[in-house]
């Protein structure tokens, strides 16, 4: 599971390489397609994927507050591009497109077996409620984490939700869902349909720009997990360190940019984004049942970050990622297990061994 912030830093990277292929096209600077795509898509390897992956890494580990400051700017012409989109194509609105309102229904399964509704795609698109919980790894380095942290995953989370459903019911609206859901640049390709090509390439470029901060709050996320992971014993000890000139730890940030650039480059976005679903539904299932343990094992601990409801926020949490989880295809759900049985294999073989934090309970213990 502590893979699944690399995993969608892949994703994400897959999904830029498409709009930054795109707009190098409108600028008459292709790309070959069989550096596009990796070996089980048909090509050789996804080129852009991988060299954006290391770029961010690389700004990453140059340091933190540089790394902000781009992301804020990039952030902001995100939402100019989306604001640019609703401009554009609210215009075009028919609300003809939105019959049949459940075209596949709450769950089915489709004529080749695949599974096929609302549930089923809400396992899916539950990649696109990311980066939220990444805020929680930056506890060590905010000024009033008990204040900022609740705020910024919350806030983020609300407003977030609010400009996903105002972008779709407008995308929807403008044309139809079959005409643009197989593109792997729906809203560009919307753009297009509507006879506004050079719009078309401004979000495109857009897109190129703004796509990199999604990767970066990942990285930044990933790497952070690491760190306490090296500083843990987990991880080799040399992951830990933290330049002196930079602040930041440079080895697993690099580590990190590695890892996701070799996924970024060979595997499918489609395989990418379930394998990061099913990490990231397990570890809230794991997240939401230790709440409850601890509510029950320790219940006068200090409690600064505080779950209202607990017994009935958390329950419904395990059920719920559960069956996101159910929803998913087979295959993605066989390999998650292959990928976790490898990483419990590796702490049973190191991890446990090495551990700082069991080796100071063994000590204790000896000495009691």
């Amino acid at each position: 599971m502590i893979l699944e912030y690399t995993v969608v830093c892949a994703a994400v990277a897959v999904g830029w390489s498409a709009y930054a292929a795109g707009f190098l096209a409108w600028l008459h600077l292709p790309i070959a397609p069989t550096l596009l795509a990796g070996p089980v898509a048909g090509g050789l390897i996804n080129l852009p994927a991988v060299g954006i992956s290391l770029c961010v890494a690389a700004l990453l580990a140059a340091g933190t507050r540089e790394s902000a400051t781009v992301n804020f700017v990039l952030v902001l012409v995100k939402l100019a591009a989306l604001a640019a989109f609703i401009a554009l194509a609210l215009p075009a609105f028919d609300s003809q497109h939105f019959k049949p309102f459940l075209p596949y229904g709450i769950a089915t399964l489709g004529p080749d077996g695949a599974k096929l509704g609302v549930l089923p795609a809400a396992s899916l698109i539950f990649f696109a409620f990311y980066g939220f919980d990444t805020i929680s790894t930056a506890a060590e380095e905010a000024k009033r984490p008990a204040r900022d942290l609740s705020i910024g995953i919350v806030g983020s989370m609300l407003l977030c939700t609010a400009i996903y459903i105002v972008v779709a019911i407008t995308a929807i609206g403008a044309v139809p869902a079959k005409t643009f859901a197989p593109s792997a640049e729906p809203l560009a390709l919307i753009l297009r349909t509507l006879g506004q090509s050079n719009w078309s390439a401004v979000i495109g470029g857009a897109a190129v720009l703004a796509f990199p901060t999604v990767i970066m709050v990942f990285m930044y996320g990933q790497s952070r997990i690491f760190f306490v992971m090296a500083r843990d014993r987990l991880l080799p000890g040399g992951l830990a360190k933290v330049n002196a000139k930079t602040g930041t730890p440079i080895a697993v940030t690099i580590f990190t940019g590695v890892v996701a650039a070799v996924i970024a480059g060979l595997a499918p976005l489609k395989l990418i984004a379930e394998l990061a679903n099913s990490g990231t539904l397990c570890a809230f299932v794991a997240v939401s049942l230790s709440m409850l343990l601890l509510r029950r094992q320790d219940p006068k601990r200090p409690r600064i970050f505080r779950t209202p409801l607990a017994w009935l926020v958390g329950p419904a949490a395990i059920l719920g990622c559960a069956y996101l989880f159910y929803n998913l295809p087979g295959l993605t759900q066989r390999l998650f297990v292959i990928w976790n049985a490898v990483g419990i294999a590796v702490y049973a073989l190191y991890g446990v061994r090495k551990s700082r934090l069991a080796n100071n309970g063994a000590a204790k213990k000896r000495k009691m």
